[in-house]
Order: C-alpha cells, then sequence, then structure tokens
C-alpha cells in the first residue's frame, strides 16, 4: 500500500469514528485543516477521505466552507429496523434446532456482558456488545451474503445508538430484558414469537414503527 493510500485510510477511519461515536454530531461542520491537524496527516487524504463519506452518505461537502455531518432521516431510520428485522427473523427461522439452542446459551452469557457494561454506565461497550448480540441472529443461518449485507448496515446502527446517548442510556434496562425475551422464544423454538418481540424491540429501540412481517412459520425440528 503506497504512503498516500495508507494517509487516506487513516484519515478516513479516524473521521467515520468520529462520526460513529458521537464526537462529530449530526450538524457539525468538519474544516479540512483542523482534521489534518488531529490526524497527522496533509489535507489531500483528508480531502480524499471526505469525498469517500461523502459518497457513503455520511456528510455533505461544500467547497471552501467544510463538511457538514449527516443524520439519518427517519424513513432512513426506518428503512434499518426494517432491514434488521428480516434479516435477522429469517436467518434464525432457517437455522437447525441445534444451531438454536447453541446460539441461546451464548447469547446468555453475552446478556450478562451487557449487565456488566450497564452496570458502570459504559456506553460505548454496551452498544458493541448489543450489536455483536444482534449479529449471531444473522451469523445463525451461516449464509455469507446476508451477513455481508449485515455487516453493511452495522456502523448504521452504531450511529444511530450512539446518537441516542442518554436515551438509550436510560432505556438500557428495557433492552436488555428484551434481549431475555428474545434468548427465550429462540430456545424454546417460537418463530411467531420471536419475530413479534424482535419487531418490537427494534421498534422501541430505533423508536420507529415497524411493518408487519408476512405469517412466520414454526422453526424446522
Amino acid at each position: 500500500m503506497s504512503t498516500d493510500a495508507s494517509a487516506t485510510g487513516r484519515a478516513y477511519s479516524a473521521i467515520l469514528n468520529g462520526i460513529l461515536g458521537g464526537q462529530y454530531a449530526p450538524g457539525t461542520m468538519l474544516s479540512e485543516a483542523a482534521l489534518a491537524a488531529q490526524i497527522g496527516v496533509s489535507r489531500t487524504p483528508v480531502r480524499m477521505a471526505l469525498t469517500r463519506l461523502q459518497d457513503e452518505g455520511w456528510i455533505t461537502v461544500y467547497p471552501k466552507r467544510g463538511a457538514l455531518v449527516q443524520g439519518l432521516s427517519e424513513r432512513a431510520i426506518a428503512d434499518l429496523a426494517d432491514a434488521r428485522l428480516m434479516l435477522e427473523s429469517t436467518s434464525v427461522l432457517r437455522a437447525s434446532a441445534e444451531t438454536r439452542r447453541t446460539l441461546a446459551t451464548r447469547l446468555e452469557a453475552e446478556i450478562l456482558v451487557q449487565r456488566e457494561t450497564m452496570a458502570r454506565r459504559d456506553l460505548r461497550a454496551f452498544i458493541e456488545s448489543t450489536i455483536v448480540f444482534h449479529r449471531s441472529f444473522v451469523e445463525a443461518s451461516q449464509n455469507t451474503v446476508m451477513l455481508e449485507l449485515n455487516d453493511r448496515l452495522a456502523d448504521r446502527q452504531r450511529f444511530l445508538l450512539f446518537s441516542s446517548g442518554d436515551r438509550l442510556l436510560a432505556r438500557c434496562e428495557a433492552i436488555i430484558h428484551e434481549h431475555e425475551e428474545l434468548v427465550r422464544a429462540l430456545r424454546d423454538g417460537d418463530a411467531t414469537r420471536f419475530s413479534e418481540t424482535l419487531r418490537r424491540h427494534l421498534g422501541n429501540t430505533f423508536g420507529t414503527t415497524l411493518r408487519e412481517l408476512c405469517p412466520v412459520p414454526g422453526f424446522a425440528v
């Protein structure tokens, strides 16, 4: 990798992580010169990184003014929640009974991690644990394309959770309770209950109303 490509990659990662982590909130105007100084690179790789971030929809570049950090519209949030509902429900439905039981045991341990992070009010760790928790449902399908789609949505999910801030912290106990309900439905093999619990959980977390899925058949045994 060339030095220029390496510097551009470093600038891209630093700016994106700042957006996802809430350091650069929606509405913030980013200065090319200030970013270059903070990251420790020249302005050229920063400019190239900003172009890429604009292509991905994270910012809008205004020549000679800077780059404005964008949020997610209500429609984008609703679409993201719906996509997660379909990916996770379908993946769990296609998993074998043995895979679901093994997954339920693993996720029970992950919920303990979530309780620990909540107790110390570590929002970043709680969010990362939540993302791992939901990714596990998609992993259960053993479908690499569905997992790839899931991972492409992860940054939007992370951004939305971080931007929730205090509201997310206030809902941590409810989120964990809903996670426990999901694991129980998973272990019991109740596809309809799992799908409905997931729909309600995502709607509560993302602050939106999700469309009803088609009737869900029972899990394969």
